[in-house]
């Protein structure tokens, strides 16, 4: 049976017990929403007006609720919209996922639209950080 990425990561996140998703769709990630859609009855997202919103959000929900906060954004501005959420997670311990969109592998390094180089500007203000 095949699989795909997107519905890898919605099922992750069930299965490690995550029943809230912050986030704002766009063009890279409009595949995880899809996912996120046909499981709805077992995982919920809030959309928010702005990624950053998304990314405070998902801070004060871990915060609150003493579980994951997970937040969504699609590629380049995006990804870098959650940069402040992230940070101010970083800094206080609390614990958060970001799952940002990205250009095709074969586009990185490029200068592609919405091409940013996510993981290096988050690499100080993360635990991990992966490119997948």
């Amino acid at each position: 049976m095949k699989i795909s990425g997107a519905q890898i990561i919605i099922e992750t996140l069930i299965e490690q017990g995550c029943d809230t998703v912050f986030g704002y769709p766009g063009g890279s990630v409009l595949n995880i929403y899809d996912e996120l859609y046909k499981k709805r009855d077992r995982i919920h997202h809030i959309l928010t007006a702005h990624e950053q919103g998304a990314a405070h959000a998902a801070d004060g929900y871990a915060r609150v609720s003493g579980k994951v906060g997970v937040v969504i954004a699609t590629s380049g501005p995006g990804a870098t919209n959650l940069v402040t959420g992230i940070a101010n997670a970083y800094l206080d311990s609390t614990p958060m996922v970001a799952i940002t969109g990205n250009v095709d592998s074969t586009l990185l390094g490029k200068d592609s639209f919405q091409e940013v180089d996510t993981t290096g500007i988050t690499m100080p203000i993360t635990k991990h950080n992966y490119i997948v």
